[in-house]
């Protein structure tokens, strides 16, 4: 015998939303506080990409069902930035991280987010 358990399919998407706005939230503060208790950087590049990841892959995966090109366009520059960013990393200085194009990650990143919110309340009001 098998059982059906249907989710509504905001559900999932409006908490993957909210929790990308709290990563980004949680990212701020916690570069502030490195910044002021003088804590560096190691590993970080790395560290940082796996933090972003998630939802990264969900925001692009989710827009790419209503807009694929801007969903491709944006999942290509995030992933190109880290390549930037890594780079940036592996001078010595963590202060150049964002130096040779690694900020295009945060551009792609809000666009991602912006862009799956938009979707999502496109799914709601049944516009799709």
């Amino acid at each position: 015998m098998s059982t059906t358990i249907t989710i509504p399919v905001l559900i999932p998407i409006q908490r993957e939303r909210r929790t990308g706005f709290l990563t980004a939230f949680q990212t701020a503060l916690v570069a502030k506080a490195r910044k002021k208790s003088g804590i560096q950087y190691p590993r970080r590049a790395h560290q940082n990409t796996l933090e972003w990841l998630p939802h990264v892959l969900f925001f692009t995966t989710f827009l790419g069902l209503r807009r694929p090109v801007l969903a491709a366009s944006l999942g290509g520059l995030w992933s190109a930035s880290r390549v930037l960013y890594t780079i940036g990393y592996t001078t010595g200085d963590p202060k150049k991280r964002n130096t040779r194009g690694g900020i295009f990650g945060s551009v792609a990143y809000m666009g991602l987010l912006l862009g799956a919110t938009y979707a999502g309340v496109e799914l709601a009001l049944g516009q799709w």
